[in-house]
């Protein structure tokens, strides 16, 4: 077995998939109308396994919660073998970052946002 996709609710489709796709460089492994209002549509990194569901938010619930759903806490991990590339790479597609990199016991790490409010880590373990 393997986690095959991470639920995580954008204000729409065309949103999640310019910044994932245009500006991260994912993938877009999927999209597929499921209704008149409704598509599955997967993205992930280049040759990751695990991916992202983008689901639109449905109802003044699931809006509350975009760029929120982990409390305000990182909850996105993306890993790189070349953190200075990278790094270089999502600053010059427009990715805002909260810190300069830093250093830790278990790599070089750096905390951005996607512009729906979630932090995530650019990681390269050490």
């Amino acid at each position: 077995m393997h986690l095959h996709a991470v639920t995580l609710v954008v204000p729409d489709y065309e949103a999640g998939i310019d910044f994932y796709v245009g500006k991260l460089g994912f993938e877009l492994r999927a999209d597929i109308p499921l209704s008149e209002t409704k598509r599955w549509v997967l993205v992930a990194p280049p040759g990751g396994e695990t991916q992202l569901l983008l689901a639109k938010a449905e109802g003044p619930e699931q809006a509350d919660a975009i760029g929120n759903q982990t409390g305000g806490r990182v909850g996105f991990f993306l890993h790189t073998d070349d953190f200075d590339a990278d790094h270089a790479r999502l600053l010059k597609a427009g990715v805002t970052f909260e810190e300069d990199r830093r250093h830790e016991s278990y790599g070089t790490v750096a905390v951005f946002q996607d512009p729906f409010g979630n932090r995530w880590d650019l990681l390269q373990l050490a």
